[in-house]
């Protein structure tokens, strides 16, 4: 898979799966298997040993990763999920919104 269109830092919105309707943040991009790591979305129950005296061992959630097409982009100028495309400008390749037209940051 090549490269993704969405980044981490990005604000996202899930379009399928238990966890649909979900906003949140891109915490980690996964360009090599075509994924992305939502924060609050998509978690697992971790059973993790102590490892050190002042690292506690128990139960943690993990968020997991989930496709990147399962996810859509939150449009920066009204809010509403977007798809990305990009541009180029003054020589610099650079993400618009297919929705409003806006560069995305």
């Amino acid at each position: 898979m090549a490269g993704l269109k969405i980044r981490k830092g990005d604000r996202v919105v899930v379009l399928s799966g238990k966890d649909k309707g979900k906003e949140s943040v891109v915490t980690k991009a996964l360009p090599s298997e075509g994924k992305v790591v939502v924060e609050g979305v998509n978690t697992a129950k971790r059973h993790t040993k102590s490892r050190t005296a002042t690292e506690s061992g128990g139960i943690h959630d993990k968020d997991m990763p989930i496709q990147v097409s399962n996810v859509a982009l939150i449009s920066p100028k009204d809010g509403k999920p977007t798809r990305v495309g990009f541009k180029v400008v003054d020589g610099k390749k650079i993400r618009i919104c297919k929705r409003t037209g806006e560069e995305i940051k």
